[in-house]
């Protein structure tokens, strides 16, 4: 079967503590051994990322992007308009958006598939807001301060993490909550995951030291979206309020906004390849 791309490019992060020249080296041999060799590769963080007038310039055609989530997202904002498509690869520490469209499986494995026909091609279901874009959830509530114990541990080790723990802990269990608009309930944090269908909104649930602990271990594990939870909404728009500053994650990457805050579903801008 002929290569259904002839000029993929690659976006990967040297820096990153997931990078591993050896994936870096079968990346390059894939491509190559399926007559598609790489045109291009952008090592952050010394090159940018590509935009889509770079890319169009390069007359690249396929975008692998083998880093974390974050760093997918901002390929794919930069993209929009772009006529081409991306295919994100496991190359983080979570790799929600790679497994969302992969399974869990390994970045060359996913990649010779693509380059041998077997992928779809299809924009995504996203989720907008005036502080930013995400294709695979925004948390938003107190207990995202998991989510600096985890990045405390990847970077520093257990025993740095286990001292920013008692705060996260606090802030789960004490600091104002969020709701959605219209609800008297008020939660530890929602998680917005865009589906076809509209958004859907999740309370996670800490009712006792079982759920607390589920909790810290879901999100020190990877994927914070094992711990309990209930179905709080689901629509075309979520607004959620709070009584103090509302913490969020975007795929990975933190901010805050003020209450109350408005999220839409929508349709990622450029197209997407997945194998599942």
């Amino acid at each position: 079967m002929t290569c259904p791309f002839s000029r993929p490019a690659l976006v990967c992060n040297s820096h990153s503590g997931s990078h591993d020249e050896a994936v870096l080296e079968a990346i390059g041999a894939v491509c190559r051994e399926q007559g598609a060799p790489l045109a291009a590769t952008f090592a952050l963080p010394d090159d940018a990322i590509p935009d889509a007038a770079e890319l169009a310039r390069q007359q690249i055609d396929l975008l692998i992007v083998w880093t974390g989530d974050g760093t997918i997202n901002a390929a794919a904002g930069g993209a929009a308009g772009w006529d081409g498509a991306i295919l994100p690869l496991p190359g983080g520490t979570l790799n929600l958006l790679s497994k969302a469209l992969h399974g869990d499986r390994d970045a060359p494995d996913i990649l010779a598939d693509v380059l041998r026909g077997k992928g779809h091609r299809r924009p995504v279901p996203m989720l907008r807001s005036k502080d930013g874009d995400a294709f695979i959830t925004i948390v938003a509530g107190p207990a995202t301060r998991w989510a600096e114990v985890r990045e405390t541990m990847r970077q520093d080790g257990l025993i740095e993490a286990s001292r920013a723990a008692p705060e996260a802990l606090d802030a789960m269990m004490n600091a104002p909550g969020v709701r959605v608009a219209g609800q008297d309930r008020d939660w530890p944090a929602i998680i917005l995951t865009p589906t076809p269908h509209g958004i859907r909104a999740d309370g996670i649930v800490a009712e006792g030291s079982a759920d607390v602990l589920r909790h810290g271990l879901a999100w020190l594990g990877g994927d914070f979206r094992d711990g309990p939870s209930e179905h709080v909404a689901t629509g075309d728009t979520i607004i959620l309020e709070s009584d103090a500053p509302i913490s969020l994650e975007y795929d990975g990457e933190l901010k805050e906004t003020e209450s109350p805050a408005r999220f839409a579903l929508g349709t990622s801008t450029v197209d997407f390849i997945a194998t599942a």
